[in-house]
């Protein structure tokens, strides 16, 4: 899964990897929902907290990303 992303990504390439927009990685990353360090105004983001995030997300019911509720419905399709 992700295998033609670096083992370290940027916020950038987080809205690409899951399909969201910048607000809702952000979002993600100050709620620590997205495990990262942060160096200054950088954000480092290995990857595999990525592909943590996106199988957490698949396995359960509902999850809180920029202040908005996230269902998993029966066919893999948010809501």
């Amino acid at each position: 899964m992700f295998e033609n992303y670096p083992d370290i990504v940027k916020p950038e390439q987080v809205m690409t990897m899951l399909g969201i927009g910048k607000s809702s990685v952000y979002a993600l990353l100050k709620s620590g929902q997205i495990r990262h360090v942060r160096v200054g105004t950088k954000y480092i983001i290995p990857k595999h907290s990525v592909i943590a995030f996106a199988t957490d997300l698949c396995y359960n019911d509902s999850m809180i990303i920029n202040g908005r509720s996230v269902h998993q419905s029966v066919k893999g399709v948010s809501t």
